[in-house]
């Protein structure tokens, strides 16, 4: 099963709230690139494994594709199964795409599906929430307003069908650090959500490419910053209508109105960062 990556057209933070978490307001989009999910169902008593071609990344019950499952069984009223999951991970981890997430959610939809679909999407997506903060948004994908913390959900109509070029340079963020350091960031400006809404509306591709932000760049060290920026600029310089760092970075995507475009610019990033992936709009 495809688990399919994240970026945000727009990313805003709101506030703090009093229970530690920041209100977000944000406009997601599902792209082509994606993990690969196998499933292998095993006795009841045999343990929940979660394998993966990426060493470094945790199995057992630590993943988050395990701890989507126990939060199904569990929503669902159904013991504890055994069951293998290998995931071929293609999203850059620590990228801002909701890698992680987008798995869960994965295993979430196959699980409903393999006991004749109990829940809902919405329902899903709500199962969800306990996971974490993408996972509503993952469980449903497409384009969609997200806030709260990211598990309000409204369906907004498609983007345009495009082109992507991303880019994740070889450093990770700090995503706690981030949201550490935007209370007392000030910010030079804020995303045009409300525009990139009425773009969305009238299908208008180059009115939501040209009003795309994320705030988070406002609050990246000062190393970050100028390496985001350079990402962002090549993109404009070949041929992107708009660029944008996702999520809390690193990686950086420009959208296309052409393929052709859209792959010249992908071999050209290809030769500054080796995580370079052309993919397009779901």
């Amino acid at each position: 099963m495809k688990a399919n990556a994240k970026i945000n057209l727009t990313l805003d933070v709101l506030g703090k709230r009093e229970d530690g978490y920041h209100d977000l307001c944000m406009v997601m989009q599902s792209i082509t690139l994606s993990d690969m999910l196998t499933f292998r169902p095993k006795q009841p008593k045999d343990e929940l494994r979660v394998y993966s071609n990426l060493d470094f990344l945790p199995t057992g019950r630590k993943n988050l594709a395990a701890i989507a499952a126990l939060n199904f069984w569990q929503a669902a009223g159904m013991p504890e199964q055994g069951l293998e999951i290998h995931i071929e991970k293609r999203i850059p981890v620590c990228a801002g795409m909701a890698g992680g997430s987008s798995d869960a959610a994965a295993v979430l939809r196959w699980l409903n599906e393999q006991n004749g679909n109990p829940f809902t999407m919405r329902e899903l997506a709500k199962i969800g929430e306990r996971v974490g903060s993408d996972v509503p948004y993952c469980v449903l994908g497409c384009t969609a307003l997200a806030e709260g913390r990211g598990e309000i959900l409204t369906e907004l109509p498609k983007l345009p069908h495009c082109w992507v070029v991303v880019s994740k340079p070889e450093f990770p963020i700090s995503t706690p650090e981030l949201f550490a350091k935007i209370d007392s960031t000030k910010l030079r400006c804020r995303p045009d959500t409300a525009g990139v809404l009425e773009a969305l509306k009238a299908q208008d591709l180059d009115g939501v490419a040209k009003r795309m932000y994320n705030v988070f760049e406002d609050a990246l060290p000062k190393m970050y910053y100028s390496r985001i920026s350079e990402l962002k600029r090549l993109l404009i310089h070949y041929g992107a209508m708009g660029a944008n760092m996702t999520g809390s970075g690193s990686a950086t995507f420009g959208l296309f109105s052409d393929e052709a475009t859209a792959q010249t610019a992908y071999e050209e990033l290809k030769q500054i960062c080796e995580e370079t992936f052309l993919c397009e709009s779901v």
